[in-house]
């Protein structure tokens, strides 16, 4: 009986952590599935609101226009709202994949704070910038007559270069706290202010360009942070990839300790088998053995309480 309780606590303790390998094995390989099976189920949906929130955001750029006019601050802080709008509805996490109002030491030691920066897998980065050109813009759009509106058209171009020079001049990607492309992309929160410009400037990508700098508008930024947060949704199931066969390995070793621990008990086993068979020859085999003995002396007068069980006084006996 001992023997038997002693080889359940033997099997246990070599059980047990198996099983608990093989539990987190499978609730690994059952989130991942899940986790799959639900950004599949919510894509339709996400790109309807995607839809949505430019329209919402060039309605709210429109309504806003006429109250921001002439104040370059309240211009700047609206510019870094709905920058922060579209991080949010884009699908990357705040805190692991993008920060707003990152502050940062130059080359030339001073302090730098750009609007975003987004985190890419493998330690990599990109700088965002806000600029609102709003001033010029308002004025085509309520010019009364073509000269004027010509004027305000030329004005609104130039506002723009010169917002894509002073962030040029900042240097954001040469920051050696941060690993990023060689450019910046500068943030129009206006997407007509956007379109406007460009339409009106066929060389404005370039001159951006030449000045290590990337015009965005809202639409054009929700495309580029959702192919980023597509780039994350890959390096998280290539992880968990990992992690599975990471765990399927453990599993795998674990196992053939198990198998080879089964082995030893079963040789251990058949020595205790052997060693039990050996025994029992010595207590009723051959006409020496212990139970004839034991009788012997009984029957000379040896005084006792307990009696031998008869089948085995039976079988030595008849040896």
């Amino acid at each position: 009986k001992k023997f038997t309780e002693q080889n359940k606590t033997n099997l246990d303790a070599i059980l047990n952590p198996l099983k608990e390998n093989i539990t987190r094995f499978e609730k690994k390989v059952d989130e991942t599935y899940k986790a799959e099976a639900s950004e599949r189920n919510s894509l339709k949906g996400e790109i309807k609101a995607l839809v949505t929130l430019n329209k919402q955001i060039s309605e709210e750029a429109n309504n806003l226009a006429k109250a921001l006019k002439g104040d370059t601050k309240k211009q700047g802080n609206w510019g870094e709202i709905i920058l922060e709008k579209v991080l949010e509805r884009s699908g990357l996490q705040k805190g692991a994949e993008y920060e707003m109002q990152v502050s940062l030491t130059g080359d030339d030691s001073k302090r730098v704070q750009p609007d975003a920066v987004i985190y890419l897998p493998d330690k990599k980065h990109i700088i965002i910038d806000a600029k609102v050109s709003l001033v010029a813009y308002e004025s085509f759009v309520n010019a009364q007559t073509d000269e004027d509106r010509e004027k305000n058209l030329q004005a609104h171009v130039i506002s723009v270069k010169n917002h894509i020079k002073g962030l040029s001049e900042k240097n954001y990607q040469t920051l050696g706290a941060l690993n990023t492309p060689d450019f910046v992309l500068l943030f129009m929160p206006i997407e007509s202010s956007f379109s406007l410009a460009v339409q009106t400037d066929n060389e404005l990508f370039n001159y951006a360009w030449d000045r290590k700098i990337v015009i965005v508008s809202p639409s054009t930024l929700l495309a580029t942070l959702r192919t980023i947060a597509s780039i994350w949704k890959q390096e998280r199931q290539t992880r968990n990839a990992l992690e599975i066969a990471e765990e399927g390995g453990k599993l795998y070793d674990k196992f053939v300790l198990f198998v080879e621990d089964l082995i030893g008990i079963g040789k251990k086993m058949d020595e205790t088998k052997n060693i039990y068979t050996e025994a029992m020859k010595k207590l009723k085999d051959g006409s020496g053995n212990l139970v004839r003995r034991a009788e012997k002396m009984k029957t000379l007068g040896a005084k006792t309480t307990k009696e031998l069980p008869k089948n085995l006084i039976e079988r030595a006996s008849e040896e």
